[in-house]
């Protein structure tokens, strides 16, 4: 994992940390903290980040819920 991609899930660990005890109001699986870092593991840091906004303006009360994965990297 490159060094922005490692700063940033570093971000998303604190996060998990500080809200540990709480339930979690995501309606997705896995969770969108655990999403985060997937996609940061699996595309690294700008393309992590953007897909994992994207999930979490698809996480509000109207919209959908159930098994959501980070998608596959493509070949090139």
């Amino acid at each position: 994992m490159s060094l922005p991609a490692r700063a940033v899930s570093r971000v998303v660990r604190l996060y998990q940390t500080v809200t540990k005890n709480r339930p979690t109001p995501c309606r997705y699986l896995p969770t969108c903290s655990n999403y985060a870092l997937d996609a940061l593991e699996q595309h690294g840091a700008c393309r992590g980040t953007w897909l994992s906004i994207r999930r979490i303006g698809r996480c509000h009360p109207w919209g959908g819920s159930g098994w959501d994965p980070v998608p596959q990297r493509k070949a090139s």
